[in-house]
């Protein structure tokens, strides 16, 4: 018996090992939060009149991190335009205390690996290999479909 409870726990190990930060994303459904919930958080971030960036130029050149988490582009969180459900990225971060806030400034850097997109993402290297794989297969579907000559894009990952 006790054979294999140390091979369970060898096994849970071994998965540990395979994602580097040991909190994953926390979904929460917009039908569960309370109206208590919501006062609170009222209280505690108050809505301000703030200007906020309107495109890239106006925000380049802003503070890191950066504050605007409603953006699009902002990495603290992802709102599903569906369901409205939020998907904290960091649950156990506050925005301060993250190293890289902007999805666009990742990009301007350029030559990011899997395993980096990773990290930055709070996801596994396969699982973003696997979106990488999905997202080359839309470009080429929307490349015959229309024409557009995209080939360069997705022509060496076959």
């Amino acid at each position: 018996m006790a054979d294999v409870l140390r091979k369970q726990e060898d096994k849970q190990e071994k998965r540990s090992t395979r994602r580097k930060r040991s909190i994953r994303a926390r979904t929460i459904p917009i039908k569960k939060i309370t109206k208590e919930q919501i006062r609170v958080g009222r209280m505690l971030y108050p809505e301000m009149d703030y200007d906020k960036p309107g495109c890239r130029a106006d925000c380049e050149t802003a503070e890191r991190p950066c504050p605007f988490v409603s953006c699009k582009y902002h990495l603290y969180l992802d709102v599903n335009p569906e369901t409205g459900s939020i998907k904290l990225n960091f649950p156990e971060l506050e925005v301060w205390e993250m190293e890289e806030t902007c999805a666009l400034d990742i990009a301007k850097r350029g030559g990011v690996t899997l395993e980096e997109v990773g990290v930055i993402m709070n996801l596994t290297r396969e699982r973003v290999r696997q979106l990488e794989m999905s997202g080359l297969s839309r470009l080429q579907n929307v490349d015959e479909e229309h024409g557009t000559d995209l080939y360069g894009f997705y022509a060496d990952e076959k």
